[in-house]
């Protein structure tokens, strides 16, 4: 019998093969498991806008990757139907980040998630951005390749 945490090990590795985007910004999965997720992203000179800090895609970017390996852990094939995004602290160049995803409501094929970003440099974390995700499942199982 496969377990829960195997079918999001499963899940995480054939979503991640085909995911350039966050394997091109450096992503790092740290952690799946059943409705959550732990994703870890440096920031590098390429990531820095005009104003001399982290662009806030980017960080979206990585909170949406830790939101769709937590929404996609059941083995069925999910998608974001929406998020929003609140940013707290500045990022700049050199700082790790690190996205805890979780769980918090699933519904038939909808779910709700949270995405706590904290940036880990310096002597104590500190929360640069909270994502609240609302996910919708295909009702697909994800296949292997």
């Amino acid at each position: 019998m496969v377990t829960p945490e195997e079918i999001a090990r499963r899940s995480a590795e054939r979503m991640w093969a085909d995911d350039a985007a966050s394997r091109s910004l450096g992503m790092r999965i740290v952690h799946v498991g059943p409705g959550t997720a732990t994703v870890t992203m440096d920031v590098r000179p390429v990531m820095i806008n005009g104003w001399g800090i982290c662009h806030g895609g980017l960080v979206t970017s990585l909170a949406d990757s830790a939101f769709a390996l937590a929404c996609n852990s059941f083995g069925e094939v999910t998608v974001a139907a929406g998020f929003d995004i609140t940013f707290l602290e500045p990022v700049h160049q050199g700082d790790t980040l690190v996205a805890n995803a979780w769980m918090r409501s699933r519904r038939g094929r909808s779910g709700l998630y949270d995405v706590t970003v904290t940036r880990t440099s310096g002597e104590s974390p500190v929360v640069v951005a909270e994502l609240r995700g609302r996910s919708r499942s295909t009702g697909r199982p994800i296949e292997p390749r």
